[in-house]
């Protein structure tokens, strides 16, 4: 009888555990992290607008925000799981792995915008919730795709990475206008040598799933040097705020400091050896800790 209890005890107890990963699954085809961090540009667009919505408008916009950019990430794990399946960084995701069907992650990417571009052209204004459905639709259904045929998807996919902190601005001031578009060439421009490292050290990675990453295709060496020709060009764009009256000239000169550095550690590169990654993966970090700083002396220096 002990051992009958036991049994039984296991099984309830599996249940609900066995419904806690379910969940935790479909959250991770979401991405979380990497969408807190999209959301955290659109609220960063919301907070520099010369005037903000009401706290509850604005979480409605950041919570619809977090719905697509979910969506665009759940398609975009949809139609890459052969891809993900060949790589050793996404054998383990959830649908390569078989933990969740397709069609149930086809129909959670499906009705999450459903839901969520309705709600931002409620919360904010049908302008915001458009630049939200092009950020979807150009993330999801050209970028994706593209990976697997041209080096043009590194561009491509900028921009759907550039548009959060545009709709923080539209949601904010109802229009777009050059302020809005600074942050959006920011974005923009940050994402290339972001990307472009990435490209570098999981090169071996990106060849095993068939993906035409920039430095597979035209080599490592322009790879590097194309990593560092857009970490300059980050100088003159994260000075753009102060040109056009967002930030104090202070700020101009903690971003010129920021490009400069980003610049002079993507020219590092050049000087190692071609399949070094240890280079890219530090160079990948020193991006995002561009993207943070950068962020943070904007908030300082907004006016």
């Amino acid at each position: 009888m002990i051992p009958n209890q036991t049994s039984a005890t296991t099984r309830t107890l599996s249940t609900p555990l066995q419904a806690l990963r379910g969940i935790g699954d479909l959250v991770a085809l979401a991405k979380p992290r990497l969408s807190g961090m999209v959301v955290s540009t659109t609220a960063a667009g919301i907070w520099l607008a010369p005037e903000q919505p009401s706290a509850s408008r604005a979480a409605a916009v950041l919570v619809g925000t977090g719905m697509v950019v979910g969506a665009a990430n759940i398609l975009n794990n949809y139609l890459e799981k052969d891809v993900d399946a060949l790589m050793r960084r996404t054998w383990g995701r959830p649908l390569p792995a078989g933990r969740v069907e397709p069609a149930t992650a086809l129909a959670l990417g499906i009705a999450l915008p459903v839901f969520a571009i309705p709600m931002l052209a409620l919360a904010a204004n049908p302008l915001t919730a458009l630049l939200a459905l092009v950020a979807l639709v150009s993330y999801a259904f050209v970028y994706t795709p593209m990976k697997r045929w041209s080096t043009a998807a590194l561009f491509v996919g900028a921009v759907p990475g550039a548009i959060p902190p545009l709709m923080g601005w539209t949601a904010a001031t109802g229009g777009i206008d050059s302020r809005g578009l600074a942050l959006f060439a920011l974005l923009f421009v940050w994402q290339l040598p972001h990307f472009l490292a990435i490209s570098i050290y999981l090169k071996e990675d990106y060849a095993r799933g068939g993906l035409k990453v920039f430095a597979l295709v035209h080599g490592e060496r322009a790879a590097k040097a194309w990593a560092v020709g857009t970490s300059a060009l980050l100088v003159p764009v994260g000075m753009l705020p102060t040109f056009l009256g967002m930030a104090s000239w202070g700020y101009a000169a903690v971003a010129a400091v920021l490009g400069g550095g980003l610049t002079l550690a993507a020219a590092s590169g050049l000087r190692r050896p071609d399949g070094e990654s240890r280079w890219a993966r530090n160079f990948f970090l020193a991006t995002l800790l561009y993207l943070v700083a950068v962020f943070i002396a904007l908030f300082l220096g907004a006016r």
